[in-house]
C-alpha cells in the first residue's frame, strides 16, 4: 500500500518507520528542509509515561490565576481575538473535574506506557543513539502542600502499574546528588523510575536516516496547501510541488493539523500552546542533573542531555506566533540556576520556542476518521516525544488493518463527535 505521511516531526517519522517495517511504500512530506525542525527540535527531553497527566484537573482554574500572577509564571495568556482559543478554553474547563481527570489521565498513561515499551524495542533493534538515559523523572516539591497533594496521581499510577517512589529530601538528594547544594529549597519528590530522557531531535533525525535507508521517501521543502476529498475519501494532497496521491494518508502536523482538516469538515480541538526551552552547556558535571528534575512550582523540566542541560517549560497562549519573549528565558534561567547553580553556563544558552498541539482533555487524537483512508496522529501536547514510538506503531497497525496492541477507546476523534461536529 502507498502511504503519505504529512509531517516529519517525531510522530510523523516514527510512524513512517513502522509503516515501512510493515511493508508499505511510504512518502513523508514536510515544508522544512529536514526532519524535526519545529516542535520536535528542542523540547524538554523527557520520555515520561509516569508524568503523563492532563493539564485540566480539579483546582486548575484557581491555580491558573495564581500562576498568572507569579513573577516566573508557568502560564502566560497574551490577549488577542481568537474564538478558537475561547472554545478550546471552555472545553478545557469542562474537563477540570476529578472524574474527567481520572479518565483522561488513564487514557494518556495507557498510550504513554505502551510507547515507552515500543521505544525500548526500537532502540534494541536499531541501536539508535540520542543522548538517552534511563534514570527516571523526579517531580520536585518545594512545599509540603505540593507533596501532600500527590494522592490522586499516585492512585492512578497504582491502577496502571506504574512504578513510583515518594521521596523525602534525603531521598531526592540520593537520586540527584547536585541538589545537596540547595537542599533547603526542597521538601521531597515523586520519583518515576521507569521514565527516560533523550534528545528528541537527534532521535528523529537518526531514525529518519534509517527510514530513508529502508526505502522511505522524504519530500522536504514541500508546502502542504490543502486536502482534496472525492467520493467520500481523501483523493490527494495539494502541495507546492503538485498534487500527491496515495492509498492512505496520515496527518501528523501537530498544531497545524486543524487548519487542514476544517475545510474538509473535520474539526478537532487542537490548539497551539507555545513552550520555551534553553539549552545550556554543562560546565560542572557534578553540579548538573543526572536525569530529569521537574520543578513543580514553576512547571519547568531540567534535563541532562549528554554535555548539555535542556530546560523547558511555560504554557503561552498566543496563537501561532513564534516570537521569543525574554521574560520566558529569565524564568528558565531562574529555575536552572536556582536548583543547579554550578551545573552550566546560562550565558551561552540557546533560546528556543515551539508550538505544542494541545487538546482540552490532554489526550491526543490518534486513529481513523470518517474518511476511510485518512488517519490522524496529533494533539500530543507536551508528550509527543513520550508517546511517539507507541503512536507510530499504533498507526502502522491501523493502516495495515491490524488490531493495535492497546485499547483505542477514548484516543480517537470519535470522543469529540458531538461537541465538534462539522
Amino acid at each position: 500500500m502507498k502511504v503519505i505521511v504529512l509531517g516529519s516531526g517525531v510522530i510523523g517519522v516514527t510512524s513512517a518507520w513502522h509503516l515501512a517495517a510493515a511493508g508499505h511504500e511510504v512518502t513523508v512530506v514536510d515544508r522544512q528542509p529536514a526532519a524535526a525542525l519545529e516542535t520536535s527540535y528542542a523540547n524538554a527531553g523527557e520520555v515520561s509515561p509516569g508524568y503523563s497527566a492532563p493539564w485540566a484537573g480539579p483546582g486548575v482554574p484557581v491555580k491558573a490565576i495564581k500562576w498568572l500572577l507569579m513573577q516566573h509564571r508557568p502560564l502566560v495568556i497574551r490577549p488577542h481575538l481568537d474564538w478558537g482559543l475561547v472554545r478550546w478554553g471552555l472545553a478545557m474547563l469542562r474537563n477540570c473535574t476529578a472524574a474527567r481527570y481520572e479518565v483522561n489521565k488513564g487514557r494518556m498513561v495507557r498510550l504513554a506506557e505502551y510507547s515507552r515499551d515500543c521505544l525500548r524495542d526500537l532502540r534494541s533493534t536499531t541501536g539508535l543513539q540520542y543522548d538517552q538515559r534511563m534514570q527516571g523523572t523526579l517531580q520536585l516539591f518545594r512545599t509540603q502542600k505540593q507533596l501532600d497533594g500527590t494522592g490522586a496521581d499516585i492512585e492512578v499510577l497504582k491502577r496502571y502499574g506504574v512504578r513510583y517512589e515518594l521521596l523525602d529530601r534525603a531521598g531526592c538528594i540520593r537520586h540527584e546528588p547536585a541538589l545537596a547544594r540547595v537542599q533547603e529549597k526542597i521538601v521531597g519528590g515523586l520519583l518515576l523510575p521507569g521514565d527516560e530522557t533523550g534528545d528528541c531531535f537527534k532521535f528523529t533525525q537518526n531514525l529518519a536516516a534509517l527510514a530513508a535507508g529502508r526505502g522511505v521517501t522524504f519530500r522536504y521543502g514541500t508546502t502542504i496547501e490543502r486536502l482534496e476529498v472525492a467520493g467520500g475519501r481523501l483523493a490527494g494532497v495539494v502541495t507546492s510541488a503538485g498534487t500527491l496521491n496515495a492509498d492512505a494518508y496520515l496527518l501528523a502536523l501537530g498544531s497545524y493539523s486543524p487548519t487542514l482538516l476544517a475545510p474538509i469538515g473535520l474539526r478537532i480541538p487542537v490548539y497551539p500552546v507555545k513552550g520555551y526551552s534553553i539549552t545550556v552547556p554543562i560546565t560542572d558535571a557534578a553540579g548538573a542533573p543526572e536525569s530529569t528534575v521537574m520543578d513543580e512550582t514553576h512547571k519547568v523540566a531540567v534535563t541532562r542531555l549528554g554535555d548539555r542541560i535542556r530546560v523547558g517549560g511555560t504554557a503561552e497562549l498566543a496563537g501561532y506566533t513564534l516570537k521569543l519573549h525574554e521574560a520566558r528565558r529569565h524564568t528558565l534561567e531562574h529555575v536552572v540556576t536556582d536548583l543547579f547553580p554550578a551545573g552550566g553556563d546560562v550565558g551561552r544558552a540557546q533560546f528556543w520556542c515551539g508550538l505544542r498541539p494541545m487538546t482540552p482533555d490532554g489526550t491526543p487524537v490518534v486513529g481513523p476518521t470518517r474518511l476511510p483512508n485518512l488517519y490522524l496522529a496529533t494533539g500530543h501536547g507536551t508528550l509527543g516525544w513520550t508517546m511517539a514510538a507507541g503512536t507510530g506503531r499504533v498507526m502502522a497497525d491501523l493502516i495495515s488493518g491490524r488490531a493495535p496492541a492497546i485499547d483505542m477507546d477514548g484516543l480517537t476523534i470519535d470522543r469529540y463527535r458531538d461537541a465538534y461536529a462539522a
